[in-house]
């Protein structure tokens, strides 16, 4: 989870052309052979261990100094390899975005739409630290790129204009994003010594004395269909209803067009 007290990291200035060549570092040619000692680390190590730690321990846990302690090396050196904090994240969440399998779009739009909404829960899945990782304003990198296009390519040539595409993009971004903050909030609870059947045995009793004048009629009848289908939830299955109904949305805002 965001961790406040690394809002003096967060906020290093680090100059933004160089953080751009950083993201961009493996298309920028170098300026020349390197004089001096040769680097102990790469920023390509920087970002692995980084990644690696936030995968372990969290997003509140990346911090400079643990980064430097898990390279091996101090604080301030690595400080000479990125900016900040701020820089670091964005080149964990541009490396993060490499990682998908995007192969060329077939099929129909709803398909299309599936396969990147399916892509970025899968992301989601991999690294859950990465709908927490918030930044004051993105870093465009080349993964992000890549994966923008590609995203943009699902609905390109269905007659939106330009600026409806961005939004359905983002509507099925920021929708899946909520949906894997779920998913890792159930993938918590299921790591509880206590069982779901174990905490609805001790806490029966007071549900059943605190709502017996039926206040809740509506949501008694409902909770109670839905904890006999799957318990206090499924994630998954909540994931792909949502998933299907936005994109049934988008398919009318077509037809409506």
């Amino acid at each position: 989870m965001y961790n406040r007290r690394m809002t003096a990291e967060q906020n290093s200035p680090g100059e933004p052309a160089r953080t751009l060549r950083l993201l961009w570092r493996a298309s920028i040619a170098a300026d020349g052979p390197r004089r001096g000692p040769r680097p102990k680390i790469s920023v390509d190590a920087v970002v692995r261990a980084s990644v690696a730690l936030a995968d372990e321990e969290g997003i509140g846990s990346v911090t400079m100094r643990a980064v430097a302690d898990r390279i091996g090396v101090g604080v301030m050196t690595l400080y000479g390899y990125v900016p900040g904090r701020d820089e670091l994240l964005g080149l964990m969440i541009d490396q993060v975005a490499t990682e998908g399998a995007r192969p060329p779009h077939t099929g129909t739009m709803r398909e299309r739409l599936v396969a990147v909404a399916d892509e970025q829960f899968a992301e989601c899945r991999r690294h859950p630290w990465i709908v927490d990782a918030r930044l004051p304003r993105p870093w465009i990198g080349p993964g992000g790129s890549d994966r923008y296009e590609w995203q943009l390519a699902a609905v390109d040539g269905e007659g939106f204009d330009d600026i409806t595409m961005d939004q359905i993009i983002t509507a099925v971004v920021a929708y899946v994003n909520g949906a894997a903050r779920h998913w890792a909030g159930e993938q918590e609870r299921m790591g509880l010594a206590e069982s779901d059947l174990e905490w609805w045995t001790s806490t029966a009793a007071v549900l059943d004395e605190v709502m017996a004048d039926s206040h809740y009629p509506i949501s008694g009848r409902v909770g109670q269909a839905a904890g006999e289908s799957y318990g206090l939830g499924d994630a998954e299955r909540s994931y792909r209803f949502g998933r299907d109904a936005l994109i049934r949305g988008i398919e009318q805002l077509r037809s409506a067009r």
